[in-house]
C-alpha cells in the first residue's frame, strides 16, 4: 500500500507563487506516474500536471501551461509543484495521486490512478 501526503497549500495573492510538495510512503516502488489534479468548490476534479517515473515526460493542463512546473524527487519518494503567477481561478484543493501501471505516455486521466492524498487547500486572492 501507499500513502501519498501534500503539503504547501495556502492563501497567496494573484501573481504570487507557491510550491506544494507530495510526500509518498509505503510501497512506493509500485508507483509509475505521479500527478496534481484539482478541485474547485461546485466543480468537477480537473487534471492539472503528470509526471512520469524518470522525469523525463511531464503534461500540463493548457490553464496551467508555462506557469506551473512538476517535478520529482525519486530518492526521497517526492513531487512538487510549483506555481508561478497564480490566478484567483487557481483557487481549488490540490491533490496528489500515483498510478501503479506503466504507459508510455503519463495519464492526465483521474480514474487511471490508484493513489490519491487528502488534499491541500491553495486560496489566491484577487
Amino acid at each position: 500500500q501507499v500513502q501519498l501526503v501534500e503539503s504547501g497549500g495556502g492563501l497567496v495573492q494573484a501573481g504570487g507563487s507557491l510550491r506544494l510538495l507530495c510526500t509518498a510512503s509505503g510501497d512506493t516502488i509500485t508507483i509509475y506516474d505521479m500527478g496534481w489534479f484539482r478541485q474547485a468548490p461546485g466543480k468537477e476534479r480537473e487534471f492539472v500536471a503528470v509526471i512520469n517515473r524518470s522525469g523525463g515526460r511531464t503534461v500540463y493542463a493548457d490553464s496551467v501551461k508555462g506557469r506551473f512546473t512538476i517535478s520529482r524527487d525519486n530518492t526521497n519518494n517526492s513531487v512538487y509543484l510549483q506555481m508561478n503567477t497564480l490566478k484567483p481561478d487557481d483557487t481549488a484543493v490540490y491533490y496528489c495521486a500515483g498510478r501503479r501501471r506503466f504507459t508510455y505516455y503519463p495519464t492526465t486521466d483521474s480514474t487511471d490512478y490508484d493513489y490519491w492524498g487528502q488534499g491541500t487547500q491553495v486560496t489566491v486572492s484577487s
